[in-house]
């Protein structure tokens, strides 16, 4: 996660409240939403950004997990994000993100 989003993640944050942030994630493989995830539940793996040291412990979901694809529109979760599914591997970006939730987040759904 670069560095202005790690930012803008934290702005909200401090302004809503952690328990109120939930971040929707989009990287093509498992290991990149892991570590994205990872950044904004346990802090920057990196130690360079914003979140460094920072455990926020949001919720954090993938746009092809079912907690995420069950709450949006189908017409529009087909058109919009429906061909990528086809071409992940789903099945280890949702291991990838539900072991980052079991490990770091601090709040329950």
């Amino acid at each position: 996660m670069d560095l202005e989003n790690q930012r803008r993640v934290k702005d909200l944050t401090d302004k809503h409240g952690a328990e109120n942030v939930i971040v929707v994630l989009g990287a093509a493989e498992g290991e990149a939403a892991g570590l994205a995830a990872e950044t904004v539940t346990a802090g920057d793996p990196t130690f360079a950004g914003p979140l460094a040291g920072v455990q926020l412990g949001l919720r954090v979901y993938h746009a092809v997990e079912p907690e995420f694809k069950d709450e949006v529109d189908a017409d529009v979760y087909d058109e919009q994000i429906g061909m990528m599914e086809m071409v992940l591997d789903v099945d280890e970006i949702i291991e990838e993100m539900t072991d980052i939730r079991e490990e770091f987040c601090k709040f329950d759904d």
